[in-house]
């Protein structure tokens, strides 16, 4: 038994956040609108302000406590000993008001050259009110639970290994039957971060690369198609410049790619049944990592559109007197593959005990839902808190 949702909520993200804000233009280009589709979206939503505020960037960024979402193997080269942070994202506020994601990341490092670190991510859609289950309200919503750990193998380069276990509640068929989807997945990644003289300045200049969610697909309970995870090739770099011993200026770029394959469109009329079930079974025969190499060469159109699946940002970061931060970045989908186009800014504050961090978001189209969508993350650093209360004593 199919459910019927007045609050079109449901709908709504299922469009938005697998296939992207589509145009009137993609009917006049020809049905060219083919965006990857992935379960568990929510994956795909950065979790923090501080990225959020640099148009989501962190592959090379410098090691936070956040690294963890972007690149865990920024971890051993973060200066504070531990420390953890809360983030939450209103999301789609131009639609509902009660869409959200929430996330505890928090890390340790141990000695000098390793870090553990682990991350807890709760996005919720709210109540759904379901008119055919006698007039009853759901709360369809997914989580997924991580733990990693990280490595300097040099003075300069690192890797980390991450685990993660996905839930996902967020189903179309809500009878008996059914039931909610699982997963788990891994994620590689490394860092490499150098340091060179540019006249009386020592500079930075860091790259990073992560492959995330390489897992198992995800089956929902009631049906035989197995979907697939946002596994996510992540490449990033980053440069930073100190003006004196208060002024420091960054600049980060990341491109990042969808490892999953592009669902095939029908050629033929769609009443060929044979035809379309064929495509489909092939479709969803295809093995996890069979998916991460077909993806790099199986879109219909060739090439071109595979080079449509890339996205890519670009963001900067003023940092005065290691207090006070200032951030902007943007963030580039082609129209073809979801049309997430966008700039962002942000601030942040940062005492010895705790960091405060705020992102904005400025759609380039009136009609994006992700226009004035905020990100919020209050982090604290354990060394400081020991400090502060070793004093008190």
């Amino acid at each position: 038994m199919r459910f019927v949702v007045r609050d079109i909520k449901i709908g709504l993200f299922a469009i938005l956040m697998v296939c992207g804000v589509t145009t009137g233009r993609a009917q006049d280009k020809q049905n060219m609108f083919n965006p990857v589709n992935t379960s568990v979206t929510s994956l795909a939503i950065a979790p923090d302000a501080r990225a959020g505020g640099m148009g989501d960037i962190g592959a090379a960024t410098e090691a936070d406590v956040h690294s963890q979402y972007w690149n865990p193997a920024k971890y051993p080269f973060n200066i504070a000993r531990a420390g953890v942070a809360a983030s939450y994202t209103p999301w789609l506020r131009k639609l509902v008001n009660d869409i959200n994601l929430a996330d505890l990341t928090g890390f340790y490092r141990i000695g000098d050259y390793s870090a553990f670190s682990s991350s807890l991510r709760f996005f919720s859609l709210g109540d759904v009110y379901m008119s055919d289950m006698e007039n009853v309200t759901i709360n369809p919503y997914e989580f997924a639970i991580d733990a990693g750990y990280s490595r300097m193998l040099s003075e300069c380069f690192s890797m980390a290994v991450t685990m993660r276990f996905i839930y996902s509640d967020i189903k179309y068929d809500y009878t008996a039957e059914s039931s909610a989807g699982k997963a788990f997945a891994a994620d590689i990644s490394m860092y490499r971060l150098g340091y060179f003289m540019a006249g009386s300045r020592e500079c930075s200049f860091g790259w990073g690369l992560n492959i995330s969610n390489i897992g198992s697909k995800i089956t929902y309970g009631g049906d035989d198609n197995a979907e697939f995870i946002p596994t996510n090739l992540r490449l990033g770099m980053n440069f930073t410049i100190p003006f004196n011993e208060y002024n420091k200026f960054s600049v980060a770029a990341d491109v990042n790619k969808l490892l999953v394959p592009t669902y095939p469109k029908q050629e033929t009329d769609e009443a060929d049944e044979d035809y379309t079930d064929r495509v489909q079974r092939e479709y969803y025969d295809i093995s996890p990592i069979a998916g991460i190499f077909k993806s790099f060469a199986d879109a219909p159109n060739g090439a071109k559109e595979e080079f449509q699946e890339i996205q890519w940002s670009l963001g900067c970061e003023y940092t005065y007197n290691d207090r006070f931060i200032l951030r902007g970045g943007y963030h580039h989908e082609h129209e073809n593959k979801g049309n997430r186009k966008y700039f962002t800014v942000g601030a942040g504050f940062r005492m010895n005990v705790f960091s405060v961090d705020a992102a904005y978001v400025f759609s380039t189209s009136q009609t994006n839902p992700l226009d004035q969508t905020m990100r919020f993350t209050l982090g604290f650093d354990l060394d400081g808190m020991k400090d502060l209360f070793g004093r008190r004593r």
